[in-house]
């Protein structure tokens, strides 16, 4: 079976969400002026940080607030990732009589309009049948989008989100519950989720009070996430190919490198998908597994014959 990894250089080839060192170019289009008192205010923290790290990386500025900064700054920063993560489905329509904020709903049929879900939900249809989870540290919704409630679930086949489903009725009455088959495992939470739930849409993106694990070179899973890296091993242990798409293998991510390392240590075979090779990163994860390197797809290609070549010798 084939365990698909996904890191933000799937969301950056897909939808051209940025990775971490593209995250504060403050790509934001605020809505009344709370919003752009805090923009102002990320601005002018992550001015003064880089005039005193002029080398430093988005992720050390990020840690520096977090483990530094007052809980004003924490909250504005933490605000700012989940924010600018959300962005593209995110906007302004005329509701109720006046201009209300629209966050895409996982079923809504709108999500087809929105960037990039088209793009991810053609490669996951090109990973076919042979497809048993997905492994993802990204927090936007491109897989949830892509699948809709259908599609997938986050460990357990059934589970009914907070929220309304894609038309104003009541959530009562028409329930939005995870039937898909398709197991999906979020290490590093999700802009859907918060300390109470999990919801229908990215809505903890506006609040900025998402469960997410913050990107840091010191990330640790936080408790609430243990179901999600509980499911991550089970994909993982499960496959004897793994497919790797847009995961940086940064070295200061070492809980996530160890992870993968043990879980996926039954993997025969391994594609890393990236712009640049990194077959010698995944080589150290992975010693007992035939690696292959791809560049992102662009329609037929080597990793598309990769692929159904593996669809041929699990049906064999």
């Amino acid at each position: 079976m084939l365990a698909l990894v996904l890191g933000a250089g799937f969301s950056k080839w897909a939808a051209d969400l940025p990775l971490g060192s593209q995250l504060f170019d403050f790509a934001i289009d605020p809505f009344g002026i709370r919003e752009e008192h805090r923009l102002a205010r990320i601005r002018r923290l992550k001015q003064d940080w880089d005039a005193r790290n002029p080398k430093g990386l988005a992720e050390q500025f990020i840690a520096h607030v977090l483990h530094n900064g007052d809980d004003s700054s924490k909250q504005d920063v933490l605000w700012y990732i989940v924010r600018r993560l959300s962005e593209p489905y995110i906007w302004q329509e005329w509701h109720a009589g006046c201009m209300r904020r629209h966050v895409l709903m996982i079923d809504e049929s709108r999500r087809w309009q929105r960037r990039g879900v088209r793009r991810a939900a053609r490669f996951l249809v090109q990973c076919g049948t042979l497809l048993s989870g997905i492994v993802t540290t990204n927090y936007d919704l491109l897989v949830e989008y892509s699948l809709g409630s259908k599609g997938f679930n986050y460990g357990s086949v059934g589970e009914v989100l907070q929220g309304r489903g894609p038309y104003p009725v009541s959530q009562w009455r028409n329930p939005v519950t995870l039937n898909g088959r398709l197991p999906l495992a979020k290490l590093h939470g999700s802009i859907s989720w918060d300390s109470k739930g999990r919801y229908t849409d990215g809505r903890r993106g506006l609040s900025g009070r998402a469960l997410i694990v913050a990107p840091t070179p010191d990330k640790q899973p936080p408790t609430p996430l243990r179901d999600q890296w509980d499911l991550s091993q089970q994909i993982l242990q499960r496959a004897s190919r793994i497919l790797v798409f847009g995961f940086g293998f940064n070295q200061y991510d070492q809980a996530v490198l160890l992870h993968f390392r043990q879980a996926g240590r039954y993997a025969r075979q391994v594609a890393v998908v990236d712009v640049t090779s990194r077959i010698e990163a995944a080589q150290g994860l992975w010693p007992q597994a035939e690696i292959r390197w791809f560049p992102p797809p662009t329609g037929n290609g080597e990793l598309k014959d990769w692929l159904e070549m593996a669809s041929i010798a699990h049906r064999t």
